[in-house]
Order: structure tokens, then sequence, then C-alpha cells
């Protein structure tokens, strides 16, 4: 029942469309320019910094008060509370991703994804942090650096799990581990468009405004 209340009430979080409702204030419709996306990168390439940099803090604002809630709501269940933390972020992703009233067409979940990572793991939050800056630094490639992060993330979440940083009961580590491979993998599918066009060379980079 938990697992199932922590999706149900990620994907309810996950539906506040920060993009869509950013750009609709400023008499644009996020939809019909650059990739369509209405994710903090599209809204970046097409609004500006400013702009994205609202997009992100809000996309990752509803992970960070879902998690909030699931800690609020489980703290009594810590061999369980990490993983219930995996399926609300999941919930959130999948709201943020496929919002039933935008026709199940959202964004990619990268900022909810990171804010997930800063609710789990602060020491995997930086290396991912430091991945990503110098990748887009070198590359310019947003899509790249994102990719490196997803896998990061199930990564450094599989490692200190192992360990027994997170008091996952031992019964639930696979659960814990499937969580963490769906999410990562989430974000790995969502840019499959992306890496098609960066084994072709014709991925934007960062700065290219896409009209």
């Amino acid at each position: 029942m938990g697992r199932i209340l922590c999706l149900c009430m990620g994907y309810v979080l996950g539906l506040f469309q920060t993009g869509y409702l950013y750009s609709k204030s400023k008499n644009i419709d996020i939809r019909n320019y650059g990739s369509g996306n209405s994710g903090s990168t599209n809204i970046l390439r097409v609004m500006g910094k400013k702009a994205g940099l609202i997009v992100f803090a809000g996309d990752a604002g509803k992970m960070l008060a879902a998690c909030f809630l699931t800690r609020f709501l489980f703290k009594e269940q810590p061999e369980l509370v990490y993983v219930y933390l995996l399926y609300t972020g999941f919930g959130v992703i999948l709201g943020h991703n496929f919002p039933f009233y935008m026709g199940f067409h959202g964004g990619k979940g990268i900022a909810a994804s990171a804010a997930l990572l800063v609710s789990l793991d602060l020491r995997i939050t930086l290396v991912c942090l430091i991945v990503f800056i110098v990748t887009v630094a070198v590359t310019r490639y947003v899509s790249l650096g994102s990719i490196f992060v997803m896998i990061l993330l199930f990564s450094g979440l599989v490692f200190f799990g192992s360990r027994g940083d997170y008091g996952v009961g031992v019964q639930y580590l696979t659960e814990f581990y499937v969580m963490a491979a769906l999410i990562s993998g989430m974000g790995i599918w969502r840019h499959r468009a992306n890496i098609r066009r960066l084994l072709d060379g014709t991925e934007n980079k960062l700065g290219t405004k896409k009209g």
C-alpha cells in the first residue's frame, strides 16, 4: 500500500509543469518551440538563462517537497524509507514526463532526478554535479551531461546501498536496486533522440538557439 501511495502522490506532484506554466505566463506555449519539450533545457534554449533557472528550480522543488512528505509519512519505517523515496521519485518523474492533461508529453525529468539525488545522498549529488559541469563545459552538450548523471545516479545508489549506508533492509535491497535502475533508465530513455543526434554529430550545443 505504501508503494502505491508514494507512486500516486509523486505523480500528482509531478503534474505541476513549471516550464509549461511559466511559458504560458509569457504568452508562449513552449511546446511549439525548440524541441517541444517543457523541461528546463528547452526553456533555457528558447527563453534564456533566467527562465531556465526558474523552471529548473520549480521542477526540482516539486521533487524535494514530495521526498520531504515521504520521509514524514514513513519515518517509523527506517528500513523502507529509502525504498519509498525511490517510488515517490519515480512517481514525480512519471508525472513530469507524462502529464495526462498535456497528452502525456512533458519533460525529461533531469531536474527532478537531480533533486531526488539531493534528497537521497549529497555525496552522489556532488560527484554528479562535477561530472555534469565538466561534461557540458568541455562538450557543450547538456544531453550528454544529463546521461552521465543518470548512469552515476544508478551506480552510486547501488554502491552505497550495498554498503548499508541507507539502512535499507536486506530483504528490500533488490527492490531498491530495481527502482534505481528504473529511474536511471527512464532518464536515459527520454534522451534516446539526443543519443541518436550525438552519434550523428547533429546534437544541439548549449548556446545554440532553436527556433
